[in-house]
């Protein structure tokens, strides 16, 4: 892979309609080197994943107005382009059937709320380092 191409997959999709969590999710990802597309629900980031930009990583909240972050990653699952972008699942719910759900769609990782940040760090180092290797 050129350093280009190393370049354009620096970026990761965050949606989450809490603007605490957003903003929290969007510090985290960007002290890793990334740059981040925020997405403050499911319509915004169905937009930004029709947009072609490439992706790194994406990271979802399940439950969010319009489309649902299991929605988006079914979406992804049927898409050439998205399918093999590693995305990350999160929620305050407390609904086991929730990870599931996230799992059988497509997502390849599921962070229960609250969270600290060295887990979701790890997470994005394991899932990103395996695509820029």
């Amino acid at each position: 892979m050129s350093e280009i191409q190393q370049e354009e997959n620096r970026q990761v999709l965050v949606a989450d309609d809490d603007p605490a969590i957003l903003r929290l999710v969007k510090a985290i990802v960007e002290k890793e080197g990334f740059t981040v597309l925020a997405a403050r629900d499911g319509k915004e980031a169905y937009k930004l994943l029709q947009s072609g930009e490439p992706l790194a990583a994406a990271i979802f909240d399940v439950v969010m107005p319009y489309i649902q972050g299991t929605e988006l990653v079914r979406y992804m699952q049927s898409e050439k382009r998205l399918m093999k972008i590693p995305v990350i699942m999160m929620t305050a719910e407390q609904n086991p059937r929730l990870s599931s759900e996230s799992f059988s769609a497509g997502a390849i990782a599921f962070l229960p709320k609250p969270f600290t940040s060295s887990q979701l760090q790890t997470m994005l180092r394991m899932f990103t380092k395996k695509r820029t290797e």
